[in-house]
């Protein structure tokens, strides 16, 4: 990434802080501004990473050689309309984050009364993060439209390593990247809630509940990392025939455990693309 590029943020909730937290590892945090109507959360970014805020955004538009939409997908369709250009004469790298959205529903309105060749100074890249990117631990995937080069796909690239691991796809992927990835850290967590509900009801403390869980989880974690690790094998290597963690599987196989979760991812994935218009 050039060392004089301007990055900027409409929006700085959860999403663009995690960004922002791995960008500040790979440039000059004064090369990075950010716009939010919410001015607590501004001056909270600010305290942590020295980074300039913009009074609207389309002052950011207007003076960042990538901008990335950070928004909420109801809101989207209200933002694009307050930055689209009614002309451009410099390049502009625009990042979508928003679920669900596509790109051609943003270009629809981003591109309105431009000339090809002014669209073609706005590509435009959907990215999926998930949470964990606030710690370095993100899985990301990321397409791009027409206009983007190899070069400005790089550049995504290079921007999402910083926060964990990285995938290209297609567009037609991204709902069930959103299904998986993008909304799955939420799926571990309600599992785990879970466990620990259960530990407590058999009579164990918050504290330690929360030990027995997390470092179970943690444990079972990186088992599943080793090299040619199978969960189905690990999980059969704790199976002991007529043992309690049978007793355990045959309850959660007994309500379908695996036809929930795919249902639930499923359902995900209609709510992806139910949000894809803006």
């Amino acid at each position: 990434m050039e060392s004089n590029i301007k990055i900027g943020f409409i929006g700085a909730g959860n999403m663009a802080e995690a960004f922002i937290s791995g960008l500040t590892k790979q440039m000059d945090a004064s090369r990075i501004q950010i716009s939010d109507p919410d001015t607590q959360r501004i001056n909270l970014i600010k305290k942590k990473y020295p980074v300039n805020n913009v009074s609207s955004n389309i002052e950011l538009f207007q003076s960042s050689d990538i901008v990335i939409l950070a928004v909420k997908p109801q809101v989207m369709k209200t933002v694009l309309t307050e930055i689209k250009p009614t002309r451009v004469n410099a390049r502009c790298l625009v990042i979508s984050i928003a679920a669900g959205i596509q790109i051609q529903s943003i270009t629809q309105i981003l591109y309105q009364n431009l000339s090809k060749t002014e669209q073609q100074l706005l590509p435009v890249i959907r990215v999926m993060p998930n949470t964990p990117a606030l710690l370095q631990s993100g899985m990301s995937a990321y397409c791009g439209n027409d206009f983007a080069t190899e070069t400005d796909m790089q550049t995504v690239h290079d921007i999402l390593t910083a926060m964990g691991k990285v995938l290209k796809v297609t567009e037609n992927q991204m709902n069930a990247i959103t299904a998986i990835s993008g909304s799955g850290p939420a799926y571990f967590f309600y599992f785990v809630e879970s466990m620990i509900q259960a530990a407590k009801k058999l009579g164990f403390s918050d504290d330690q509940s929360r030990l027995l869980v997390l470092q179970t989880a943690e444990g079972a974690l990186q088992l599943l990392k080793q090299p040619n690790a199978c969960p189905k094998q690990l999980r059969q290597q704790v199976t002991s025939k007529g043992g309690t963690t049978e007793a355990a599987i045959r309850v959660m196989a007994e309500h379908n455990m695996k036809t929930v979760i795919g249902e639930a991812i499923e359902s995900a994935q209609r709510r992806a693309k139910e949000l894809s218009t803006v």
